[in-house]
């Protein structure tokens, strides 16, 4: 799992993506905490959330764009400049709280960009072979340890460091990235001849390949299935599992998930087709989150997070890695904010579909909802993904 390492530019891309993802993840918790403390309004910690996720849907075929036009070293390197800058407004933060829906809409912004110049980006320095399936297992790696840390990290240095420590840290962490992509060396542009860099030109190359195609909806599903719980862990934590300690431990297990995922999908992604591998970690998905939701100890909750971290990795990746790899290097930019603005999309609508449904029928209800679209994203995956060789017996 750690072949990529050894590749000196991939080193340095995912020290930058350890380090700023978790300067991020430590004001996930703190940035609504204090908009709450300072004002006493749920409607403008909640505008913090959705402050995070509008850009990705407004900005996703421009960032695609771009990240085929440019130079994508260059922005990357200027994303994470402007993220920093944007973090540093949150220092003015105790005299007008209003300013952290500003700061986190330009960071969202900013983020919108670089995500699918990075995804772009990481086949152009380890090729699409085996690399790439490590660079995305470590990857992974990221996500889980962020996960495991930030969170609860960023609130114990919120109670004894305060918050504009806190946002000192995240923009040292976005300026430690943008020195550390800078110094990876310069690559040549994709060859572009006889194509077009437009947004629709790039959703043409997606319907040419039917396999990418085909998992947009397959994770789509997933995504909104995941969305609508996780935007009902807090209360679930709360009447089931003991209160906020339980449902910060529950998050925990879910980091301690990915991070066990990521040998599992190096694992499946080299040596199994997309369909079964895909399908079969959604499917034991579906099942940690029926564990969750229907058990009351917990220990029981911690497994089933652990679970769910574990086969969630794998799906997330494994789609990323089969994408990475099939479409060409010319418009994987632009595929890759499709793949962006459809995550954004289902998340949004699953963070809303959750309470919505929580509100009208009860929270158990929403939940076993949840768990029946994860099931169904399964048989979707099953049925409409197409066959497709293991990735050991394709041609070169």
């Amino acid at each position: 799992m750690l072949q990529a390492l050894r590749v000196r530019d991939f080193r340095l891309l995912w020290s930058a993506n350890l380090v700023s993802g978790l300067g991020s993840w430590l004001l996930a918790i703190a940035a609504p905490a204090h908009v709450l403390a300072a004002t006493d309004s749920l409607l403008a910690t909640g505008l913090v959330v959705a402050a995070e996720y509008l850009p990705f849907l407004l900005l996703g075929p421009v960032a695609g764009v771009l990240a085929d036009r440019v130079d994508r070293r260059k922005l990357l390197v200027g994303t994470d400049v402007l993220r920093a800058a944007a973090i540093a407004l949150l220092f003015t933060a105790d005299t007008a709280p209003w300013i952290v829906h500003v700061a986190v809409l330009i960071e969202s912004a900013a983020t919108v960009v670089f995500m699918p110049a990075m995804q772009a980006h990481v086949p152009a320095v380890v090729g699409t072979g085996a690399l790439l399936s490590s660079a995305n297992a470590l990857n992974a790696v990221i996500n889980g340890t962020v996960r495991l840390v930030g969170g609860p990290l960023g609130a114990a240095l919120l109670l004894t460091a305060g918050f504009p420590a806190l946002v000192a840290i995240d923009v040292a962490t976005y300026l430690f990235s943008a020195v550390a992509i800078f110094a990876t060396r310069r690559r040549d542009r994709p060859d572009r001849r006889g194509g077009r860099e437009s947004f629709r030109a790039g959703l043409q190359v997606l319907r040419e390949h039917p396999l990418v195609s085909a998992l947009l909806p397959a994770t789509g599903v997933f995504l909104l299935a995941n969305a609508a719980l996780s935007a009902l862990l807090v209360p679930l934590g709360v009447q089931r599992l003991g209160g906020p300690t339980a449902t910060g431990l529950v998050l925990s297990a879910l980091g301690v998930g990915f991070l066990l995922g990521a040998p599992l999908l190096r694992l499946l992604v080299d040596r199994m087709p997309i369909r079964p591998s895909l399908a079969s970690a959604q499917a034991v998905t579906a099942v940690g989150f029926a564990l969750l939701v229907n058990v009351t100890a917990l220990p029981a909750a911690l497994i089933a997070a652990v679970v769910i971290g574990t086969s969630g990795s794998v799906v997330l990746g494994a789609s990323r890695t089969v994408w990475q790899r099939t479409i060409p290097g010319s418009a994987l930019g632009r595929v890759s904010a499709v793949f962006g603005i459809a995550e954004a999309a289902a998340t949004l609508a699953g963070a809303v579909l959750g309470p919505v449904l929580a509100q009208v029928a009860g929270l158990a209800v929403a939940v076993n909802t949840a768990v029946l679209l994860a099931v169904a994203g399964a048989v979707l995956t099953a049925v409409v993904v197409p066959p497709s060789p293991a990735p050991g017996r394709s041609p070169a």
